[in-house]
């Protein structure tokens, strides 16, 4: 993701150690240092601060600051969210990516029930660190689950351990399908749940196409490399002289729908083909 970012900044003319610096600072799975750590990079007067991943990263940035531009990226609509006045003029010194992947979340589980059809109990999870996104993304799947006649189970974890606690949980129940949900800390663990899911025999979607090329079964998404490319064009941007207010937020043109055939194989799932002719990326 970093070398991402740094990409989309050469794209703007910035290459790290030649002409400009890049400050990192890591919370290590704990969301609760953000704040320190957004209020250490504004006392050291950057040019930009980047909070790109999550409500919790923004919204620690948005309290350190209110002169230094600020690049966001979340999953969920950041006027609703109140980071940005309007999509096209956001205003004050924030701009960035909504990225669609919790508005979203409804579709996965539509996508799952249709791959799995006799899925009947189905886990979410979610990381409770950040609580506005478990709160958005469980009303939201609640829904769709009520609609689609299928049984939610909500399942947290914030950090390694409790992930493999989880999948422990989620056997004791007899869950019969899992749909990952969106934020940092399962993409950082990747190949951990891909590994849970395969072992455990659990169809999962995930809400990256980056999951499904190393492994997952199913995902539907925006690139989230792809997000981190366009957070660093739009860093480069503000470098070059450009205003927040003069960058409208942006959200994805492309959605990608993955499916892993091996996968699926493995598990003893026949795709639809319907389903599989809608795929964007198939990974055989």
């Amino acid at each position: 993701m970093l070398a991402a970012f740094k990409r989309g900044l050469a794209e703007d003319g910035y290459v790290e150690g030649r002409n400009v610096a890049i400050q990192c600072r890591w919370a290590e799975e704990q969301y609760d240092r953000l704040p320190a750590l957004a209020t250490e990079l504004a006392r050291l007067q950057v040019a930009v601060i980047v909070a790109a991943g999550s409500v919790v990263a923004a919204t620690a940035a948005r309290a350190a600051t209110t002169t230094i531009p600020i690049v966001i990226m979340i999953g969920s609509d950041p006027v609703e969210h109140g980071f940005v006045a309007s999509l096209n003029r956001p205003g004050g010194n924030l701009t960035g990516i909504a990225y669609l992947n919790i508005e979203v979340a409804p579709k996965r589980l539509e996508l799952l029930h249709e791959l799995a059809p006799k899925a009947k109990l189905i886990a979410l999870l979610l990381n409770p660190a950040d609580a506005i996104n478990t709160a958005d993304q469980t009303t939201e799947m609640q829904s769709a689950a009520a609609r689609l006649g299928l049984n939610l189970m909500v399942v947290k974890a914030k950090n390694g351990t409790e992930i493999e606690a989880a999948f422990t949980a989620l056997l004791q129940e007899n869950v019969d399908a899992l749909q990952i949900g969106v934020d940092p800390l399962f993409g950082s663990h990747r190949d951990q749940i891909i590994a849970l899911s395969a072992r455990n025999k659990l169809p999962t979607i995930y809400p990256w196409p980056e999951f499904t090329s190393r492994g997952g079964l199913m995902s539907y998404g925006a690139s989230i490399l792809d997000q981190f490319r366009k957070v660093g064009n739009y860093t480069g941007k503000i470098l070059n002289g450009a205003k927040p207010n003069d960058l409208p937020v942006q959200r994805p043109t492309n959605l990608v729908l993955g499916i892993n055939e091996k996968t699926a194989n493995t598990l003893g799932l026949v795709i639809p083909p319907g389903l599989l002719a809608r795929a964007d990326q198939v990974i055989e």
